[in-house]
């Protein structure tokens, strides 16, 4: 556990609050006054939560959920000397329970002397519920301000109870002109080598956003080129090898790569999509955007051609999150396998996409009265759900001529099963059943036949 921050007099002026001239160049340069903070001005800027919140001298229990790099650790401990408050830093990696009573005996101790106290707990997802809990009562209690630091969604990584008792706030990645001044500002700091444009350029875009990071990549790198007063791209690649990633996220190449991977698994060529799969993860590409990607492909372009795609692509969302890199890599490899040989069906998809654009120009239409709701008396005098036939009550569970759309809309046949994997069988069922129903609405023969 960290102790609280010294008094600003007995800090250097040149260093930022509890960092040593030996510490890396992002922990030296760390922001010592909330103007100093880099981006995250839809929180800090005039009027905005957290610059009011600073302003009001009143702190509150908060969840700080962002990338990496964004500022998480720097907001919380400039809250701590804003409001003049002890400081208790626990990770919730290395820490437990022991972590959380310790901190509650010193915060009663700072209560006593009549000074607040700030616990803040870094990676507080990595807490079990049961850890998690044992902030609650303090904090109900207002023994000490709870300040949370995540990169994972809090909706399903914090307890309702403690996400209850604080406000979430959601900060962003460094934008490029933020990381742009903040590379100027290390580079002076160290009085480094500059770098020439296509040499920042990739610096940063290898930082994603990420302001740890660039600083102590830049850091390395100028430890390395020692007494080079410029830095070009080559010598960027050949300083840090592997550890430069080949992507520039949000930049062409990686929409490019993206879309090679999702049109080699529609295309159904298992080896190319492993290709593509591999490329990206080998530069850099977070498995977590991968995985949503293949989410997204097991709907729209196998669908109900075979619906245990879908399951397989959340199977292997759920396994990486359990293993991480590397050993979870393997079962998204899995599932681009699976995905590219699977059959193919964008029925689904055309269909939803044929619904919304009908529903767009389309007016408002009143729902039928058989089919209306009615809970109540009232509702059941004015002849909500009257004529409605119970399904189950029917044969083959097909109320034969009955209508679902609204009155005066024609029956539209959104969806077309095509005649591949199970949708050969989804499709008769489908005929069938608009048989039954009678309203004129044909199933397509599919357009491969």
């Amino acid at each position: 556990m960290q102790e609280s921050l010294l008094p600003e007099s007995e800090l250097p002026s040149t260093v930022a609050p509890s960092a040593a001239v030996s510490a890396p160049l992002a922990e030296r340069l760390r922001p010592r006054t909330l103007d100093d903070v880099v981006g995250q001005d839809h929180l800090l800027g005039e009027g905005q939560p957290l610059r009011v919140a600073f302003e009001s001298g009143q702190p509150h229990s908060m969840i700080l959920w962002g990338p990496p790099g964004v500022g998480k650790t720097t907001l919380a401990r400039l809250m701590a000397l804003a409001f003049d408050a002890q400081f208790l830093s626990i990770s919730a990696v290395l820490g437990g329970v022991k972590d959380i009573r310790e901190a509650v005996e010193q915060a009663l101790l700072a209560q006593k002397a009549g000074r607040r106290t700030i616990v803040f707990v870094d990676e507080v997802h990595r807490f079990n519920k049961a850890q998690q809990d044992a902030f609650l009562p303090h904090v109900e209690s207002g023994l000490f301000t709870f300040i949370g630091a995540t990169t994972e969604n809090p909706s399903f990584e914090v307890n309702a109870a403690l996400l209850s008792r604080a406000t979430v706030h959601v900060l962003r990645a460094v934008d490029d002109a933020a990381m742009v001044a903040l590379l100027e500002k290390g580079r002076m700091a160290l009085q480094g080598p500059e770098l020439t444009q296509p040499a920042q350029a990739r610096l940063i875009a290898y930082a994603d956003g990420d302001a740890r990071r660039l600083l102590n990549t830049y850091e390395t790198l100028a430890g390395l080129l020692k007494g080079r007063p410029l830095i070009d791209e080559a010598m960027l690649e050949r300083s840090l090898g592997e550890q430069l990633r080949r992507y520039d996220k949000g930049g062409d190449q990686f929409y490019d790569t993206i879309s090679a991977l999702h049109k080699s698994v529609r295309g159904s060529d298992p080896d190319a999509a492993l290709y593509w799969f591999v490329r990206m993860v080998d530069g850099g590409v977070d498995p977590r955007y991968i995985v949503r990607r293949l989410i997204r492909m097991a709907s729209e372009d196998i669908g109900l051609a075979d619906p245990r795609a879908l399951r397989m692509a959340l199977d292997a969302a759920e396994t990486y999150e359990r293993l991480g890199s590397p050993e979870g890599e393997l079962t998204l490899a899995q599932c681009v396998v699976y995905l590219a040989v699977a059959p193919k069906s964008n029925a689904v998809y055309a269909a939803y996409k044929a619904a919304k654009a009908w529903v767009k120009q389309d007016v408002t239409r009143p729902v039928p009265m058989h089919l209306r709701n009615a809970p109540t008396k009232l509702m059941k005098t004015l002849g909500h759900g009257e004529g409605y036939r119970y399904a189950h009550d029917e044969p083959d569970a097909v109320a034969r001529g009955e209508r679902y759309f609204p009155d005066g809309m024609p029956p539209q046949g959104f969806y077309q099963p095509v005649a591949r994997g199970l949708e050969i069988k989804i499709g008769e069922r489908v005929a069938h059943l608009r048989s039954l129903l009678g309203d004129g609405r044909a199933t397509a023969p599919d357009a491969d036949e």
